[in-house]
């Protein structure tokens, strides 16, 4: 049996200006289960993180997110926050004054309803060690309870949220 095992693989004519070479390798966690949370401050999405080793220290990580929620209103309206965060440190900042309304995603739901909300980030770790990429999640206000992936009020109602990472060659 043969095997063909490369880096990269780059066009004849070599690779148009300003780009990269390619994906190397692609890292994906899927949750099934659910999560709730009702506090002010953050905190990881249980079941919500991946790792990947790049190849190369000069290789960047493209963090893809997609996730479902769903808000029990308590007060009539709620935000969502959430960070990314890569081993213990928060990327993916806004600039700005007040840090304590800063995310990296913002949802805002006046009703109770499913929503799937999404980012993505492409991040340059700079090593070839083990990285770890998670969300936290919190609420502006502890009279409302974030879900992910579960209708506030009935379970009957399900989806899934996933966390891609795209090792891309620099």
């Amino acid at each position: 049996m043969s095997q063909l095992k490369v880096n990269s693989i780059v066009p004849v004519n070599g690779l148009g200006s300003g780009a990269s070479g390619g994906i190397i390798q692609v890292i994906q966690t899927v949750k099934t289960d659910t999560f709730s949370h009702n506090a002010t401050s953050l905190a990881d999405i249980t079941g919500f993180a991946a790792t990947i080793t790049p190849s190369s220290n000069s290789s960047k990580v493209l963090v893809r997110a997609t996730m479902y929620f769903s808000i029990g209103t308590g007060n009539g309206s709620t935000t969502i926050m959430c960070n990314l965060v890569r081993g213990s440190t928060t990327i993916a900042q806004p600039t700005g004054t007040s840090a304590a309304h800063q995310a990296t995603l913002h949802s805002w739901s006046s009703s109770a309803y499913m929503q799937s909300r999404s980012f993505e980030f492409l991040d340059s770790p700079a090593t070839t060690s083990a990285t770890t990429y998670k969300v936290q999640v919190k609420a502006d206000n502890t009279a409302s309870t974030i879900h992910l992936n579960r209708y506030y009020s009935s379970d009957n109602y399900r989806g899934i949220s996933t966390l891609t990472l795209y090792e891309v060659t620099g």
